[in-house]
């Protein structure tokens, strides 16, 4: 079994990005489990001075989850052209760790405007050393939409397929990413 953690950059309770993960989730192919982390909110404000035995709970809690995932999904919003600060918090918690290292991930996008913001995050990642996965990109645009249209969306027979291949070729991804570090 494969499992995979489940990131959403906003903290919007009608987050389009945190419904896309949550259809990943829902929609995981066999031999996989997706696990959406619900605890961005929480975190407090990275200070480096609170690493080590200072580290807040909710902060562990983070990096424990993607230390043992095999695999993290990012879904995230732009702001002002940017990686929203939430996210951005969350990741700062893992910089001096070795959870994100050679760390298998994948950008999931809810929007088809946010290319600013895919720049951004796919360079955080890449430079804190995660295996970026870049073959397969997986956006299904669900920007402006309420949430039952973007629960209608999400539930289309193409849509759901196009989640399970997006994961199942990421699945590969990590198997490979996992032989070559072996």
């Amino acid at each position: 079994m494969i499992d995979i953690l489940a990131l959403s950059g906003s903290l919007r309770a009608a987050s389009t990005n945190s419904a896309l993960v949550a259809a990943l989730a829902r929609n995981a192919p066999p031999g996989c489990r997706v696990t959406v982390h619900d605890g961005l909110a929480r975190l407090p404000i990275f200070n480096p001075d609170d690493e080590g035995d200072r580290t807040p709970s909710e902060a562990s809690r983070l990096i424990e989850a993607v230390a043992r995932a095999d695999g993290v999904i990012v879904s995230c919003p732009e702001y002002a052209h940017g990686v929203p600060g939430g996210l951005k918090n969350a990741l700062d918690w893992l910089v001096s760790r070795d959870a994100a290292i050679d760390k298998p991930a994948m950008l999931a996008h809810a929007s088809p405007r946010s290319l600013y913001a895919r720049a951004a995050l796919a360079e955080i990642m890449r430079t804190m050393s995660f295996a970026l996965y870049e073959d397969m990109a997986l956006e299904i645009a669900l920007l402006g939409k309420k949430p039952p249209e973007v629960e209608r969306i999400l539930g289309e027979e193409a849509n759901q397929r196009a989640m399970r291949e997006a994961v199942q070729g990421f699945m590969g991804f990590i198997r490979a990413n996992a032989a070559s570090s072996s």
